[in-house]
């Protein structure tokens, strides 16, 4: 089992990620409906999703909040790009706007998923927002709508995002080797 003990290089410190943060609960609040349904996508976006939705609030939105868990990667580094739904909501999505909220767009295989899954469950409409987006990687015809920073092909971890189930808990956002 891999520790910690890799070197993490910096790559988005708190700073510039809360700045974004903030910026995109503007973005956000200017492309949705003051009411909607934040569906963030467990377990790397938890994070995020705590933040933004603290920034859309003092912003004046009253977003309701649902979480799903999805899984494409497993323990590794490679998306196994067959992403299994692990868990139901527990919310009525039935004409409800929804943001759908992911830490990472790599492949593009698992907000095409859960963009589809939430669509057929009758919501009004559906728009995606990534804190990190990987657009060399992408497999599929897939753009979020809302992005807070467009990264290299490089693996990252941190502020939610693991490898090998380490590494959420940093502050930051950083690249390992």
């Amino acid at each position: 089992m891999m520790g910690q003990d890799k070197k993490v290089q910096t790559l988005f410190d708190e700073q510039q990620i809360a700045g974004r943060v903030r910026e995109l609960a503007d973005e956000i609040k200017a492309g949705m409906p003051r009411d909607f349904v934040v569906v963030g996508l467990m377990v790397g976006s938890f994070v995020f999703v705590a933040d933004l939705v603290r920034e859309l609030s003092r912003l004046g939105c009253r977003p309701a909040v649902e979480m799903i868990r999805m899984s494409s990667y497993g323990l590794g580094r490679e998306s196994s790009r067959d992403v299994h739904l692990m868990s139901e909501f527990g919310m009525d999505l039935t004409g409800r706007d929804v943001l759908i909220i992911d830490d990472i767009v790599d492949t593009g295989h698992t907000l095409t998923f859960a963009t589809d899954f939430i669509a057929r469950s009758g919501a009004a409409s559906v728009k995606s927002c990534a804190l990190l987006d990987k657009p060399a990687r992408r497999e599929v015809d897939f753009i979020p709508d809302f992005v807070g920073f467009e990264i290299p092909d490089r693996f990252v971890v941190g502020y939610g995002i693991d490898f090998g189930l380490n590494y959420r808990h940093l502050p930051f956002i950083g690249t390992i080797g």
